[in-house]
């Protein structure tokens, strides 16, 4: 049995949380290029649109080798379609499985899946029972037209499948890890009772976002309460990651410290900034000689900005064309936060349609820094 990549990473890890509407493999390989996170989560999938095999919603699934280990996070709430998908994740080549039980939506939570689960703690470990028969379905040799998908579902994987010339027919068939990601309870903090549900599936890794369902993203995340459950799961010899309100390696530093988990998670921290995860390494150096974390590297220059802004909108529009540029001019938005005049640029570029309005913007902008004449780049057309 191959050993899970888990048991191999350096701790504490410190990660790409999965984040819905923004980790698509565009964002996943940018962070991956510039910064190196030690593991990253794709966007969470339906369960039932890998099984139906629809590929535009399979999009969420394609990833880069430079992104490895990289991990799916799948949600839903159909035990028989967390069984296929199993396999579907395996067959693509991922080096981990996660289960999402911690979105807040309203869509996804009150139809049952997401943070949903925390309400039925039953089917939720059903759930992981079926995901895990799956993967070791797969791994025994059973192949996806043996448990029934469609043959426009088959097609559709082949497709994604044919991106990574590694995944032949005979690739080497072994079992992939599970984790789960959630939140300290639905209404209200049950953290200690959930997670004592969750051990008895037996994942390899629980994430916990420190705050209820009912809290989305309001208030603080509340690590006291994680450090709780981390000990109680870190007994059973199960990794406790943290997650929530980390917008820094020195927020990451500290929070490690305090509240003794094995990694985090950072999400919303990564958002325009690629370069977060950069000095990971000096992380741990810290952790290993008990000594203050010293963070050398130094902040990117505007120039390195702006060609990561391009090379981003580039690799967005590599794989999505330019009909969907819509979905890049949040990002696009999130970099421009530590410019000055960030204000004005902002507003020109939730107007882009392409990488090269990007790159005319940018232009502009660094031909009036030449001029002295920053300060009315406002007044400059996109």
């Amino acid at each position: 049995m191959t050993t899970s990549f888990w048991k191999t990473l350096a701790q504490p890890i410190i990660g790409l949380a999965p984040m819905d509407g923004v980790t698509d493999s565009a964002f996943r390989y940018i962070v991956a290029t510039y910064g190196k996170p030690d593991i990253v989560f794709t966007e969470f999938t339906n369960v039932h649109d890998i099984c139906a095999g629809r590929l535009k919603f399979l999009d969420s699934l394609r990833y880069s080798e430079v992104e490895r280990p990289v991990i799916a996070q799948i949600y839903g709430k159909d035990p028989a379609l967390f069984y296929q998908a199993a396999h579907v994740v395996c067959e693509l080549g991922f080096d981990g499985l996660d289960i999402n039980m911690g979105c807040p939506s309203k869509n996804v939570a009150s139809s049952g899946s997401g943070a949903g689960l925390i309400r039925t703690p039953n089917l939720a470990l059903e759930l992981m029972e079926k995901t895990r028969n799956g993967i070791q379905d797969w791994a025994d040799g059973q192949t996806l037209a043996e448990i029934g998908l469609k043959p426009s579902a088959l097609q559709s994987i082949a497709q994604l499948k044919a991106e990574h010339p590694n995944l032949t027919e005979h690739q080497e068939r072994s079992s992939i890890p599970l984790s789960v990601k959630t939140r300290l309870g639905f209404d209200c903090n049950i953290i200690n009772e959930w997670s004592d549900c969750l051990i008895q599936g037996r994942p390899e890794v629980i994430s916990m976002h420190g705050r209820t369902l009912s809290q989305m993203y309001k208030g603080q995340s509340d690590w006291e309460a994680i450090a709780q459950a981390a000990t109680r799961i870190q007994q059973h010899g199960i990794l406790a990651i943290g997650n929530g309100d980390i917008k820094s390696l020195t927020d990451a530093h500290q929070r490690i410290h305090n509240s003794g988990v094995n990694g985090v998670l950072i999400g919303r921290g990564a958002l325009g900034n690629p370069w977060i995860f950069q000095e990971i390494e000096q992380v741990r150096k810290a952790f290993s000689t008990k000594s203050p974390l010293e963070i050398t590297s130094l902040e990117p220059s505007l120039e390195e900005k702006f060609e990561a802004m391009i090379k981003h909108a580039e690799c967005f529009e590599t794989i999505n064309g330019p009909h969907h540029f819509v979905r890049m001019r949040k990002h696009l938005g999130w970099y421009c936060s530590t410019f000055p005049h960030a204000a004005a640029m902002r507003v020109q570029m939730v107007r882009t349609n392409g990488t090269q309005d990007v790159k005319n913007i940018l232009d502009a902008y660094l031909e009036a820094q030449k001029t002295s004449e920053a300060s009315e780049f406002a007044s400059i057309p996109a």
